[in-house]
């Protein structure tokens, strides 16, 4: 058997281009492990507890951005989370979702308390003051803004989702749209993966 110059080439650079990947789990999500933002959140949740990060260690935590007036994307997102976990098994009880409210002037405690558990009882919703919810949403690089319609307004925001390991660390950018098809798959890795 003759091997050619180019045959060896060619072999060489599918080694070169195997040991340059990445040897990380792989998720269906954009896999943003590393960056720079996404670090601390200081909140109250649904039941009047003062939230932090770091109570959720040991949980793979998604994190979701909206408002309880909001008339399709945070419901559907909620639903899908719900879905979601419902899928997971006896794994769900390993995965915290916190809903971060983008309208504090509205979305008392007693509000997100009836709206938020109503998707799945292990959910909370997280609110604060409109500093701590600025503070988060720029932390988090959410946006967000106060849009007058007629007597009333909505709150135009970003519809990402964010999922962090165990550790704590920001892992996942999950675009609303893709939570059900790729979530549950992202989720069980993470969850297999030691801490």
């Amino acid at each position: 058997m003759i091997i050619t110059w180019s045959r060896l080439l060619a072999a060489a650079l599918v080694l070169a281009l195997a040991a340059c990947q990445p040897s990380g789990p792989k998720f269906k999500s954009t896999d943003i492990t590393g960056a720079d933002y996404g670090k601390a959140l200081a909140l109250t949740d649904h039941t009047g507890k003062p939230r932090t990060l770091a109570d959720f260690r040991g949980k793979v935590v998604v994190l979701a951005f909206g408002f309880t007036h909001c008339p399709d994307i945070c419901p559907t997102t909620l639903a899908d989370l719900a879905g979601v976990l419902k899928s997971l098994g006896a794994d769900a009880e390993r995965v915290q979702v916190l809903f971060v409210t983008l309208d504090p002037e509205r979305d008392s405690r007693e509000v997100l308390a009836k709206y938020v558990p109503a998707f799945d009882p292990r959910f909370l919703g997280l609110y604060g003051d409109l500093g701590a919810t600025q503070r988060v949403a720029k932390e988090f690089k959410v946006f967000f803004e106060k849009q007058p319609t007629g007597a009333t307004y909505t709150v135009n925001h970003s519809a990402q989702s964010y999922v962090l390991d165990r550790d704590g660390r920001l892992r996942l950018f999950v675009k609303h749209d893709r939570i059900a098809a790729d979530l549950p798959d992202d989720l069980r890795t993470l969850l297999r993966k030691p801490s």
